[in-house]
């Protein structure tokens, strides 16, 4: 158990963060790509696809069962490489910024510090992810462009250029940037708060589990600034 232990700003810290962020982003997006498939066809064509029921009912009649896991593989990687970089980066900038201030403004700043990171650190996974998320809207979307990633990628390059892989980096800073802001934040005071009203011990008193509880709870709220 003790070789799973690392030190806070160590580069082993970083990678479990970044491991984490991969797990956690990518294992859901892909979970429910079924859910978001129907959610982008009804944003395109609300007229055919009406409702989510509707919406999941002319899938399965024009493209079968299969058809409702299209864009699993674009999800998985893009989703998995965002997530990386959210929480990795994240952890790394905020370590970064922490180390501009004195100890005492890190402290009271410390919601500015959190924000700040957690805006640098989303700058560049939507980076990482934009690429994929062109491909996986492309192929929910438009009928007869593809049906699997392995087409998906020529297909942009010898319609689009490289440039195609990223049309849509704007507003995909617009969308997750304030939300990645705010779950972060929202997260670590609730982790503060938790720890100070509910918790009737210091952090470093509690068990292993104990702290997994209260960082679940903490997340879970953090989480309920949903996506835009």
């Amino acid at each position: 158990m003790s070789d799973l232990s690392c030190e806070y700003g160590s580069m082993k810290y970083y990678a479990y963060c970044a491991l984490g962020g991969i797990l956690s982003c990518g294992t859901t997006h892909t979970s429910i790509v079924p859910l978001d498939l129907v959610k982008c066809r009804l944003q395109v064509d609300r007229a055919k696809y009406k409702n989510l029921i509707r919406g999941f009912s002319v899938t399965i009649a024009e493209d079968g069962v299969r058809g409702l896991g299209r864009g699993w593989a674009p999800t998985a990687i893009g989703y998995s490489l965002q997530g990386m970089g959210k929480f990795g980066f994240y952890e790394v900038f905020k370590h970064f910024y922490n180390g501009c201030l004195s100890e005492e403004k890190a402290y009271l700043w410390r919601t500015g510090v959190y924000l700040a990171a957690s805006a640098s650190a989303e700058f560049f996974a939507d980076i990482l992810l934009c690429p994929m998320e062109a491909i996986k809207v492309r192929l929910q979307t438009l009928p007869g462009w593809g049906t699997t990633l392995r087409e998906g990628v020529p297909k942009m390059i010898r319609d689009e250029g490289m440039f195609g892989f990223y049309k849509g980096i704007v507003p995909l800073w617009g969308r997750q940037i304030p939300y990645t802001m705010m779950k972060f934040a929202c997260f670590e005071r609730t982790v503060e708060a938790i720890y100070k009203y509910v918790v009737p011990k210091p952090r470093d008193q509690c068990t292993k589990g104990e702290q997994l509880v209260v960082t679940f709870g903490a997340g879970y709220i953090g989480e309920s600034y949903s996506n835009p």
